[in-house]
């Protein structure tokens, strides 16, 4: 049965639930994430999603994220069914300082290859992070980590630069958190994928049996695993990558893979809801879609040869003027998406409509407010736009969305867009490499809270490489990080949207729910479509 927009809103409103203690993280050190009956046999996942890299310091997007879940452990992580961290390969973690948080491991952890998992590999994983800072990897997770230290062999210190972090205890169980194992990555270097399944450097629900980057890898449930997602509930599990997404429509309608997962269209979607053979499972959604602008080499932007900072916000303002969020999320994505305007998406703490309250006409285009910023600032018109998108990673109705996009900005007679496509394994590298200046990105949260949607982004320019940095927004996004007090931190966060608005680093768009498809008769999908934004093989069975 299709969602109306109300009930969308309340989905994805359930992406901002997340209650955990910041002042301590202990708890009992069993999982219950998989099942404690027999496992079932194997089951098939299915998706479009790509895989950039297996190791942890190399990749910072869903595809990858999605395989490291499977094969590796993390200081906190969450239960299937809660975005709460709790003791995954600790035993214990607690702030014993304002600016000291502490780490008990489990004693007597092996990796995969019967190495030891100590302390020692937690200190070199975090230091390897920030000392590799790889352009497509998580290191601007870490911005708050002064040093690791590692005592004894269970016990790890982290030392942070600001105080009262209320995301640590997140942060731990994110991207940049994955534990590798010392004896077999680099220190200062990337390790590819194939030298990583062969050195059996896993501690997580499964290792790896086989692997064909992008084409299917074979996962085995790993006996020794004794962190908090318990024993997977089947006893093996394979990913099966997809160019086209119809084709894997096809397979999960004929049961030729037990689960479909990122990306099927909001067409296909509809579609399977009426297939009495699949369900169709919604999840609570924090995805979100928006265009970045590279400060440097958009138009007018700091390395253009006719720079000027006043014409490029201009530019950047107009643009805000005319897109029509609502057209593209009835006319492409069919109500899987809702309109965003802001850069915290609704359900989270602080969010507001910044950028419907300050362009456009409540929501709606206003071609006259875009030609008024543009005639204030001296810009001539049509501007020539140089706009990226992506058609595998995001899904096939991307192609869609921004025909639309390019369509609504060349109807108002101010821009002239030229639109171009590029694959994901070398577009999230050139995209972050000033190769495109104006480009289609999406989210998916590291964790849940708002400070995901600002921290990773904007102090000096963030994960998206872009060259914005405005030190006033910087300062307030340091202070949510750190207010203890609810109100006032949401207070923050409101005002970190506002001038974020103001100077439009990025143009949200779009927010979406989790959507997977499963077999009439496979199992707990649903459990872990939560707002941890995780998703975890070892619960699904058959």
């Amino acid at each position: 049965m299709a969602m109306n927009k109300k009930a969308w809103q309340s989905v994805i409103a359930l992406a901002g639930v997340s209650a955990f203690a910041l002042t301590a993280c202990t708890g009992p050190s069993g999982g219950s994430g998989g099942s404690s009956a027999a496992a079932s046999g194997p089951i098939a996942y299915g998706t479009t999603d790509k895989v950039t890299a297996l190791d942890p310091a190399g990749s910072y997007d869903n595809g990858s994220f999605m395989v490291m879940n499977q094969i590796y452990s993390f200081l906190l992580n969450s239960k299937p069914g809660s975005a709460d961290p709790v003791p995954d390969l600790a035993e214990s973690a607690s702030f014993t300082s304002p600016t000291e948080y502490t780490v008990k491991l489990k004693p007597g952890l092996k990796w995969a290859n019967g190495h030891t998992l100590d302390s020692k590999d937690v200190k070199f994983s975090f230091d390897r992070q920030i000392k590799i800072n790889d352009p497509a990897g998580p290191a601007s997770l870490l911005a708050n980590v002064e040093s690791v230290t590692a005592p004894d062999a269970n016990t790890v210190v982290f030392k942070l630069k600001l105080a009262n972090d209320q995301t640590f205890a997140q942060i731990l169980s994110s991207p940049a958190a994955p534990i590798v194992d010392d004896e077999v990555f680099p220190a200062d270097k990337l390790l590819d994928d194939d030298s990583i399944v062969k050195a059996k450097a896993f501690y997580g629900q499964y290792t790896i049996d086989t692997y064909k980057k992008n084409e299917l890898i074979s996962f085995k449930a790993f006996p020794d695993y004794q962190g908090v997602l318990g024993k997977p509930a089947n006893d093996a599990a394979t990913i099966k990558y997809y160019a086209d997404p119809t084709n894997m429509k096809l397979d999960v309608q004929q049961g030729n893979i037990d689960v479909a997962n990122r990306s099927l269209s909001a067409t296909d979607i509809d579609d399977l809801k009426k297939d009495s053979k699949v369900k169709v499972n919604v999840g609570p959604g924090g995805e979100i879609r928006y265009i970045t602008f590279n400060f440097d080499t958009m138009p007018f932007g700091a390395k253009a040869p006719d720079a000027d900072p006043a014409k490029a916000t201009a530019v950047r303002q107009a643009i805000a003027n005319l897109v029509d969020r609502q057209a593209i999320a009835d006319q492409v994505y069919k109500g899987t998406y809702l309109p965003l305007y802001s850069n915290v998406p609704n359900g989270f703490l602080g969010a507001n409509e910044s950028f419907k309250d300050a362009y456009g006409d409540a929501g709606k285009p206003s071609l006259d407010k875009a030609k008024k910023v543009l005639t204030d600032a001296g810009v001539t018109t049509p501007v020539s736009l140089n706009l990226q998108y992506n058609p595998d990673h995001y899904g096939k109705s991307s192609g869609d969305e921004y025909a639309m996009i390019k369509d609504q900005l060349e109807k108002s007679g101010l821009f002239k867009v030229n639109l171009q496509s590029t694959e994901w394994v070398t577009y999230s590298k050139a995209s972050r490499a000033d190769e495109y200046p104006l480009f289609q990105f999406g989210w998916f949260p590291d964790f849940s809270d708002a400070d995901n949607y600002l921290t990773p982004f904007f102090p000096e320019g963030g994960f998206l490489k872009n060259h914005y940095n405005n030190p006033t927004v910087n300062d307030l996004i340091n202070k949510q990080l750190t207010t203890v007090d609810k109100t006032e931190r949401e207070s923050t966060i409101k005002d970190a949207q506002n001038a974020l608005a103001k100077d439009i680093s990025t143009l949200p768009l779009l927010q979406g729910a989790q959507v997977a498809i499963s077999g009439s008769g496979v199992k707990g999908v649903d459990t872990t479509l939560d707002a941890s934004f995780k998703f975890r093989l070892g619960t699904v069975s058959k």
